[in-house]
């Protein structure tokens, strides 16, 4: 043995490895794991977004002397039955609900559909006057939508459609803001180079569209298919205004439910949890492909 060996000292026991994040790390997180502070402020946030929703539902299942208590009540009590009865009593709910959800998928499917095809021209086809008509689409947003009710309401009692569905769901065939996310969302997610290889492959104007835009522009068509629905179901002025109290949309029926000298408003409560009861099946049901589509619209290359 050398007098190197010798002398160097020998360590029997290895020294223990570090265990778990440091403090600070773990009150605010890093870059790969969020920390206690980020928890707490999406739990915060979700506690107080759910609230509302929640107070509404547990004074619907009770009378309406409990909005006049000292301290809210938390938990449901026993009269939302009787109170679901009231409001079939009240309104056509039926008939309304139908409407809505009608009018609600005619719009989102004719809106993705042509926000869609507008959005895929602007972005990747060259014709003279692209960005001026864009800038023209999108001005439009500029205009606040009560300017053009009364001569809107002129135009459907010319064309003798007040009081039809129809002059509800053909204003909002498209939109603007549709047309304008398309836009955005495919200029940055489909290569030019990509489109140039298709044409190379003998494909076609329409083609090119349906096997190259459309499956990537997918998770942006399930967002604006998402907003939009819920926009058209929770319009309100517009179809109070040009529908018949006796064929109304789901949201124009619950102001019947204040209508009256006294308003009870546990029942009004009560309708209005049944009216977002279809809202949140939605969400539950296309969550996943929401999620999917922000999370691969955030990544770009």
């Amino acid at each position: 043995m050398s007098i190197l060996e010798k002398n160097t000292p020998k360590h029997t026991a290895s020294v223990p490895a570090r265990t778990g994040r440091p403090l600070s790390q773990r009150i605010f997180g890093n870059a790969l794991r969020p920390g206690y502070l980020t928890y707490g402020l999406l739990l915060a946030f979700f506690l107080g977004s759910a609230y509302p929703l929640w107070w509404s539902a547990v004074v619907g299942s009770r009378s309406n002397e409990a909005l006049g208590l000292e301290w809210p009540p938390l938990l449901p009590g026993g009269n939302f039955w009787t109170n679901v009865g009231e409001v079939f009593d009240t309104i056509p709910f039926w008939t309304a609900l139908w409407n809505s959800i009608l009018i609600s998928t005619i719009i989102t499917v004719s809106v993705v559909t042509f926000s869609t095809l507008a959005g895929y021209a602007f972005a990747k086809l060259r014709f003279r006057g692209n960005a001026a008509l864009m800038v023209a689409v999108v001005a439009t947003m500029a205009i606040p939508t009560q300017l053009g009710i009364i001569p809107l309401f002129m135009v459907m009692r010319t064309f003798g459609w007040t009081g039809e569905i129809g002059a509800v769901i053909i204003p909002t065939l498209v939109t603007a803001f549709g047309v304008f996310f398309m836009r955005q969302y495919l200029v940055d997610v489909i290569p030019d180079e990509l489109i140039e290889s298709a044409r190379m492959d003998g494909a076609n104007m329409i083609r090119t569209f349906w096997h190259v835009a459309l499956p990537a522009a997918k998770p942006a068509m399930a967002i604006l298919s998402l907003f939009t629905f819920m926009m058209a179901w929770t319009d309100f002025l517009w179809p109070l205004l040009v529908l018949d109290p006796g064929n109304p949309t789901l949201q124009t029926a619950l102001s019947q439910l204040q209508s009256n000298r006294y308003v009870d408003y546990s029942v009004v409560l009560t309708g209005a949890v049944m009216a977002t009861i279809p809202l949140l099946i939605l969400f539950v049901v296309a969550g996943k492909q929401l999620i999917s589509g922000i999370m691969q619209g955030a990544v770009k290359g």
